[in-house]
């Protein structure tokens, strides 16, 4: 049998250098449990971090926690003071904000007595997120220019990209888009260039993707998520020859994966379901919740409602509330899908107080535009179901303000135009055609069919049948492709399919205006509902008459009674 090489510290060492984190977890691991001496607090620290890549949280912290009190005792407090900065990060992932504030007051303390390095820029990376929490963006741009600074003197490649990434953070959250896009994208050249270290790679994968999709920047959201997935798929293996088992094997419980993988992949999941790609974003929200760090619940939540999105779009109502719940139970309030659950269920009342309470809960509604964007074409949505009318008109005119952030928000506002204008019996093609396009060009298929929806009814509404029925047939389609099943059987039934042939050779629309004159309605009332003229009414019931052969509504009324065609 071979003799098993004996792990040493210089050969953990080497595996940190190489990023095999699995591997330096594993001999650093058995060097603290076997060796003669604990281990320095340097190599303590490097436990630390090797851990948590492994997806060990709790031995993360207690090891950091060992390190810094080694730092402490020599007065080490360069170091303690990044180690206690790397303490309140763990804790507030965590969920822990007390411990977290606790460390980051010894950071403080520590490092106000040492000269400028480079963990004082992650003090002022919390500064920064500081003042954004109080509402300061000039002490939140002051915090990020002293980030820089520090790291251009410190010369470390890292902290400079992170500094651009959160002074982007800063501009962003201020409106200034084109500043803060600039700044990101040099942050990302030095990301995907591959100039960064594997922790700062992916922390600012995550942080720009949560950028690109708060801004409703699909774009560079698909970008970024398609290079961040390639650089999770790079296999974070197991390296080590001879420690662990004696079979080279790894300890009970190790993970063998990059930590980032989950983190990244809800990015990749948001995206996939925007492009239509249910299925693989399915599959890919799954994978998520059994991906993700166990201070990662929110990522898990934002798993189970995409899922919740996709099965409620196919008609899986059940499913979708039990995936809601599941997001719901993680932290997360799963809006507006639910509340478009309940309306979809006929629950009228959940569907409105969901979406007020959630709008109103909205922590931070200037930063996630893309988020509040949902929120309020939903509503605008459900104030048009229940007739709320004046509603639906002040959550547009929100949804107009935020338009000019990005395409995707001006789709969303010209959706909710349009369909505002058809219910108040306005001019609403101008709009609608304005966010088909939009919604073409993003590639973004479920709300483009939705949009073709709204238009053959703005057809329909200026007597051009022959336009809404390509609109019917193109939304139809879509939606068959996509496994939208509800929306494909309503593009169906407006197009008659699947019905016997009407007798006195109507169409569909006289058939339709038929059966309301039946059902008593005057001309201005049947108008009303089939959100058309008074004058295109009477020109239905000119061709009904004398299609039937008939000269009063009484007599097409019992025409409709005799073949069936009455409500």
């Amino acid at each position: 049998m071979a003799v098993q090489e004996a792990p040493s510290v210089e050969r953990a060492r080497d595996a940190v250098a190489r990023d095999s984190w699995v591997e330096a977890y594993v001999a650093l691991r058995a060097l603290d449990g076997g060796a003669p001496r604990p281990l320095e607090p340097e190599d303590l620290d490097l436990l630390a971090d090797a851990a948590w890549w492994s997806g060990h949280v709790d031995e993360s912290v207690a090891a950091r926690l060992r390190a810094h009190a080694g730092f402490s005792a020599v007065g080490d407090h360069q170091r303690a003071g990044g180690a206690a900065w790397w303490l309140a990060f763990e804790y507030r992932a965590l969920g822990r904000p007390a411990a977290a504030a606790g460390w980051l007051h010894r950071a403080r303390h520590h490092l106000e007595q040492v000269p400028e390095c480079p963990e004082q820029c992650f003090l002022a990376w919390s500064d920064l997120e500081e003042a954004q929490a109080g509402h300061d963006p000039e002490a939140a741009l002051a915090a990020a220019r002293r980030m820089e600074l520090i790291a251009r003197h410190c010369d470390s490649a890292d902290l400079v990209a992170l500094s651009r990434s959160a002074h982007a953070s800063v501009l962003l959250a201020e409106g200034r888009t084109a500043e803060g896009l600039a700044l990101l994208d040099d942050a990302m050249c030095a990301v995907t260039a591959g100039e960064l270290s594997g922790m700062f790679t992916g922390m600012l994968f995550c942080l720009a993707l949560t950028e690109c999709m708060d801004a409703a920047d699909f774009g560079r959201a698909v970008e970024w998520t398609n290079a961040a997935m390639a650089w999770c798929s790079v296999p974070w293996s197991w390296h080590a020859r001879g420690a662990g088992g004696g079979d080279g094997s790894l300890p009970p419980g190790v993970v063998t994966d990059n930590p980032f993988r989950g983190l990244c992949r809800i990015h990749h999941v948001e995206v996939l379901d925007l492009l239509g790609a249910w299925p693989v974003a399915a599959q890919e929200a799954e994978r998520v919740c059994q991906e993700v760090m166990p201070d990662c619940l929110e990522t898990a939540a934002g798993a189970h409602y995409v899922a919740g999105e996709i099965r409620r779009r196919r008609g899986h109502l059940e499913a979708a509330a039990v995936s809601y719940a599941h997001a719901h139970e993680l932290g997360r309030i799963p809006q507006p899908g639910l509340a478009l659950l309940r309306l979809a269920q006929g629950k009228t009342d959940a569907a409105v107080a969901g979406l007020r309470l959630a709008l109103a809960c909205q922590s931070e509604p200037d930063h996630d535009r893309l988020g509040r964007a949902r929120l309020l074409a939903a509503q605008v949505e459900v104030d048009l179901a229940v007739g709320d009318q004046a509603g639906a008109a002040q959550a547009v005119a929100e949804l107009e303000a935020l338009a000019p952030g990005g395409p995707l928000l001006g789709a969303l506002a010209d959706t909710a135009r349009g369909a505002l204008a058809l219910a108040r019996h306005e001019e609403a093609l101008v709009p609608l055609r304005r966010a088909l396009a939009a919604w073409l060009e993003l590639r973004i298929p479920y709300e483009a069919a939705q949009v073709r929806m709204l238009l053959a009814a703005a057809y329909r509404a200026v007597g051009d049948d022959e336009a809404a029925l390509l609109e019917l047939r193109a939304a139809r389609a879509a939606f068959t492709e996509l496994g939208a099943v509800p929306d494909a059987r309503r593009a169906a039934a407006l197009l008659g399919e699947g019905r016997k042939a009407v007798p006195g050779g109507l169409t569909e629309r006289e058939v339709e205006v038929l059966r309301l004159v039946a059902a008593g309605g005057t001309n201005r009332e049947i108008a009303q509902q089939l959100v058309i003229s008074e004058h295109t009414v009477a020109r239905h019931l000119n061709n009904i008459f004398a299609k039937l052969e008939v000269t009063s509504r009484a007599a097409a009324t019992a025409f409709a009674y005799s073949h069936g065609l009455a409500s």
